[in-house]
């Protein structure tokens, strides 16, 4: 008995230890689980469904009207005169106008469709930058934590020299302070990378308190601009896709009021059983609709309204084709800049200050150096090892707003 529970106790405890591992999601991984998961694209999938459903039903004619009723019956009593009718009237819809009616319908959730493919753009935007940033921050904690070993070496050695008086109390006071400042920088640091962790499983749909890792790697990526013409952005950009389905849909709706200016047909049959010794009788009639200036008013207005949204939405897409142009330009300049800054802090800046820092620290240590020009020299070692991760993430990020303007997957 005693076996089983110890084996019990084992097991428990390594269930808990597995799941006590955080899952590590690479960017694809949170990427697709945004695209399968995120209620506000299943929102878009219903109204697709739902707009292709009601698309089954556009071929559908109107439902026949039946009448029944008393036929020339006479006030007066009289056994052998009138009839008791019963009458079937079927409306006949122009084969143009269903036929108008049908495209339209199986045409709408084509702008919906481009509607989420935009906004599956814009998520992926969102949860790129907060991805990107979590990793910088991550580098930045990590700088800190280094930073606050090398000055937790350097107030303990002040302390043991100040016994010796080889150091002043200001110089030690001021790495007390700085260590400080750091300790709450890697507590601002872990806080913001909780509000990426927050954001990132809101953007998947899960609990907000899902624990997991991200991957660290990334890559500064090359684009090729001859894809930032007006041509390739009409053919890649949903936004734009979707300005040009509506006014593919908008024609659809011409189509329609112009099949109402066509005639109808209908058919009408009624049987009377006449009273007494009357004979039975019957009607059969054709109707026919015929459109009048006065009735046909509201199509051609209809129309001519339809045209001139057309020519705005035409406007629309150019609108957005030349503000995109103009942004996908600057940003083109912007990332090459960036690019060049960042390869010289990291090739030139932070060697030569990290050199200078040990020139010094070594100065200090065989006391032919003083510790100010120790800490001044750490501080600016540190001040641009964050300024070399802040033009890193300045970089993600215009990579994310470029990929966002030419919607790469």
């Amino acid at each position: 008995m005693r076996h089983i529970k110890y084996y019990i106790i084992i097991s428990c405890l390594l269930l808990n230890a597995t799941a006590a591992v955080a899952q590590t999601l690479s960017l694809d991984a949170i990427l697709t689980n945004v695209r399968t998961n995120n209620p506000q694209l299943k929102m878009y999938d219903a109204d697709i469904q739902s707009m292709d459903a009601a698309a089954k039903g556009a071929r559908s004619w109107m439902a026949p009207q039946v009448s029944t009723g008393l036929f020339m019956t006479p006030y007066n009593i009289n056994p052998d005169m009138g009839s008791y009718m019963i009458g079937v009237t079927q409306m006949i819809p122009n084969a143009s106008r269903l036929k108008a009616d049908s495209n339209y319908m199986n045409a709408m959730s084509s702008v919906e469709a481009e509607n989420k493919n935009y906004t599956v753009n814009q998520l992926n935007a969102l949860a790129k930058t907060n991805y990107y940033q979590w990793i910088v921050l991550d580098k930045k904690i990590k700088i800190t934590k280094d930073n606050l070993l090398l000055l937790e070496y350097m107030i303990k050695s002040m302390e043991i020299r100040y016994q010796y008086n080889m150091d002043k109390l200001p110089t030690y006071y001021k790495a007390k302070s700085q260590y400080s400042a750091l300790e709450s920088m890697v507590v601002m640091l872990q806080n913001e990378i909780s509000q990426k962790k927050i954001m990132l499983n809101t953007l998947m749909a899960r609990d907000k308190n899902t624990v997991f890792e991200i991957e660290s790697n990334f890559t500064l990526k090359e684009y090729d601009f001859m894809k930032s013409d007006t041509v390739s952005l009409s053919e890649n950009r949903s936004d734009v896709r979707a300005i040009e389905k509506t006014i593919a849909l908008n024609e659809l709706k011409i189509d329609i009021e112009k099949a109402k200016l066509l005639p109808e047909f209908g058919v009408k049959y009624d049987h009377m059983f006449a009273f007494g010794n009357g004979p039975q009788q019957f009607s059969l009639m054709g109707m026919i609709t015929i459109p009048m200036p006065w009735s046909s008013k509201m199509n051609k207005a209809n129309i001519s309204s339809f045209k001139i949204k057309n020519e705005s939405l035409d406007w629309q897409k150019q609108m957005i084709l030349n503000e995109a142009t103009g942004m996908i330009s600057g940003m083109q300049a912007e990332l090459s800049n960036l690019k060049k800054q960042y390869e010289i802090a990291d090739k030139s800046i932070i060697p030569a200050l990290r050199r200078n820092y040990d020139t010094s620290i070594i100065a200090w240590q065989n006391n032919t150096g003083d510790l100010f020009l120790v800490l001044d020299a750490w501080e600016a070692l540190n001040m641009a090892q964050i300024e070399k991760l802040d033009k890193l993430q300045a970089i993600l990020s215009t990579q994310v707003a470029i990929e966002k303007q030419l919607e790469t997957k």
